[in-house]
């Protein structure tokens, strides 16, 4: 996006977002049962919703295990796309991290290591996510876009595939072009949509 473009508060959902969080999920789900469970298995569904009843109490328990969000890889293409957003705009996080009060710490760390460009004064744990005063939020929870002042992204994850409510961004690739449709939508500029749009495919 061009360095013209007014600066705008974009706050950015972690888990499934930034880090690969359903990746580890279903690593240690399928090394601890002798699964073989796959994202395309949950078509509309998180991984406790498939999975057999002898095992959603372990799954659940997981999230809440020390450790478990200390080392979670990042999203392919997050890195790179949050340093551009940060470069252009006001980025926070925005993480419902209070459901695991075990993961502040750890998401803090990870912050710092992999996005040490985010100031800490930029991270906020919240469950209701409406709270908050910004111009966009990416999210794979469209629920967390009730009430919100902003704009709703919804970064595509296969828990919410069936929900067609919300602009859908197919992972970061398409984050920045997104934003930049909404705000020509927004301005009336389709010329200006379509020039910067041909420009970045260069």
């Amino acid at each position: 996006m061009s360095k013209t473009h007014e600066t705008l508060r974009i706050a950015v959902d972690m888990d499934e977002v930034i880090t690969d969080t359903l990746g580890k999920q279903l690593r240690l789900y399928n090394q601890r049962c002798g699964t073989s469970a796959s994202r395309s298995d949950l078509h509309g569904n998180n991984l406790v919703d498939i999975a057999p009843t002898s095992h959603k109490e372990w799954l659940v328990s997981m999230l809440y295990e020390p450790g478990f969000f200390a080392d979670l890889e990042p999203m392919p293409g997050s890195l790179g796309g949050m340093e551009r957003l940060c470069a252009q705009h006001d980025v926070f996080i925005a993480s419902a991290a209070t459901q695991f009060p075990n993961s502040f710490n750890e998401k803090i760390a990870w912050l710092k290591l992999y996005l040490p460009q985010i100031p800490l004064d930029h991270i906020i744990f919240c469950g209701d996510k409406s709270i908050l005063n910004v111009d966009y939020l990416i999210d794979d929870s469209a629920y967390h876009f009730k009430g919100l002042r902003g704009v709703g992204l919804l970064f595509d994850a296969p828990h919410n595939r069936k929900n067609h409510e919300h602009f859908r961004v197919y992972g970061w690739a398409e984050v920045e072009n997104a934003i930049a449709l909404h705000e020509a939508r927004k301005s009336g500029d389709r010329l200006g949509l379509y020039e910067e749009l041909e420009l970045s495919a260069q």
